[in-house]
């Protein structure tokens, strides 16, 4: 076959643009050789260590195709599969409504070409995942749990008696763990909070260390927390709080005067707002943040439900657990803590600018390491894994959509 016969070929099969920006990248010439086709195929034999075994990178073609088709079918795979380490099987913002975390940054068909060139593809391959110790973590336990699995009959019900998640509940979660840290930047704030939102815990970070962790409340079933990306930007000391429509055409829409004042409330400018004060629902700080979806972090008057051991309880908004000395430490992190506690002592509604905006990452995670080192599954609150789950191979699983409590009103 002559060189244009070659490219003729290469160009009836490579149909995808991807495909296509590769080949034009090639000058529509056959590059792949035994020796990286066998990198190639050793890597993807490697892809439990990422809970990808399920799915199939098929690089190979029947005997008798060309070597057009056997060179584009291999591209496709490790196209595909890098793809898949880099930014996840799975685009989150398909399966969310709202969805603002940054995504990897990576161009995955430069790449492939380049690793190719230099004969370093498996080093390539292998630096497309997340290359933290979680990571690594959460892939040693799942690799555990599918041997496990193997092992028994997967007859066990989904959680033993002893509280116990079965080996193969266990790994699908583990896999779309590593399949949620894909999809987050790999260079994410040094200086941030995350927010687990599974979980029910803050962890706030410093320079890349964690200095802090904290029980939060988060949204109830029907109310979810949003996943999101959004900086604290100020300090709200003892706020008021403007009632949503969607609250006071809700479980407010039958009160009258009587309970408006017993709950220090005022129907001001066609909304009900809450004075400041030890019982107002935000409690005695706000952690204002820039988003269109009306999130924040925010104090409590009722901390007693920081002792459950479900949390999914708000509207949508995130409770922190003794969030005054939260709010202090942030303050004097920033040094602005003399301005704070002038503004926290002086029972009125005062904003505090924080001179630099601190990051906040809004996460779900069910299945994590946390602050001991230990790998952590739990329950599914809202539900959210099964999407995700049957992307990667897997079946539903066990359903464990947390029940909504109807506990108060606030936010």
């Amino acid at each position: 076959m002559s060189a244009g016969q070659a490219q003729a070929a290469l160009r009836s099969l490579a149909t995808e643009p991807e495909l296509q920006r590769f080949y034009d990248r090639a000058q529509w010439r056959l590059v792949w050789t035994d020796a990286t086709a066998r990198a190639l195929e050793d890597a993807i034999a490697h892809r439990a260590n990422h809970g990808l075994d399920r799915l199939f990178f098929p690089s190979s073609v029947e005997p008798a195709a060309s070597p057009e088709a056997l060179d584009v079918a291999r591209t496709r795979a490790a196209l595909r599969y890098a793809r898949a380490l880099a930014m996840g099987v799975v685009d989150p913002a398909t399966l969310h409504a709202v969805y603002t975390l940054p995504r990897p940054d990576a161009d995955i068909v430069v790449g492939l070409a380049t690793a190719l060139d230099r004969g370093d593809l498996p080093a390539w391959l292998a630096g497309l995942a997340p290359q933290h110790a979680d990571y690594r973590r959460l892939s040693e336990a799942y690799r555990a749990a599918v041997a496990e699995q193997r092992l028994g009959n997967g007859s066990a019900p989904p959680i033993a008696a002893n509280g116990l998640i079965r080996p193969a509940d266990r790994a699908r979660t583990l896999a779309v763990a590593l399949e949620r840290l894909r999809w987050l930047a790999r260079n994410p704030p040094a200086t941030r909070i995350d927010v687990n939102i599974a979980a029910a815990r803050l962890t706030y970070y410093r320079d890349g260390v964690p200095v802090d962790s904290r029980k939060v409340i988060v949204g109830k079933p029907g109310r979810e927390t949003p996943l999101l990306s959004s900086p604290i930007y100020r300090l709200v000391a003892n706020p008021t709080w403007t009632i949503p429509k969607s609250i006071e055409n809700t479980e407010l829409a039958h009160v009258g005067p009587d309970y408006l004042a017993s709950h220090n409330m005022v129907r001001r400018g066609g909304y009900i707002v809450q004075q400041p004060g030890p019982d107002n629902a935000l409690g005695m700080v706000k952690f204002d943040m820039i988003n269109d979806q009306a999130i924040y972090l925010h104090d409590t008057s009722a901390p007693g439900l920081f002792e459950r051991s479900q949390r999914h309880l708000s509207h949508g908004c995130v409770r922190v657990d003794d969030a005054l000395g939260f709010a202090q430490l942030l303050a004097e992190d920033e040094g602005v803590a003399d301005r704070w506690q002038a503004a926290s002592a002086s029972g009125e509604q005062i904003f505090v600018a924080l001179p630099v905006r601190i990051p906040v990452r809004l996460l779900y995670q069910n299945a994590f390491v946390d602050e001991i080192g230990r790998v952590t599954v739990r329950t599914d609150p809202y539900d959210w894994n099964g999407s995700v789950a049957r992307a990667l191979g897997f079946d539903d699983g066990s359903r464990t959509r947390t029940q909504a409590d109807a506990i108060d009103i606030g936010p």
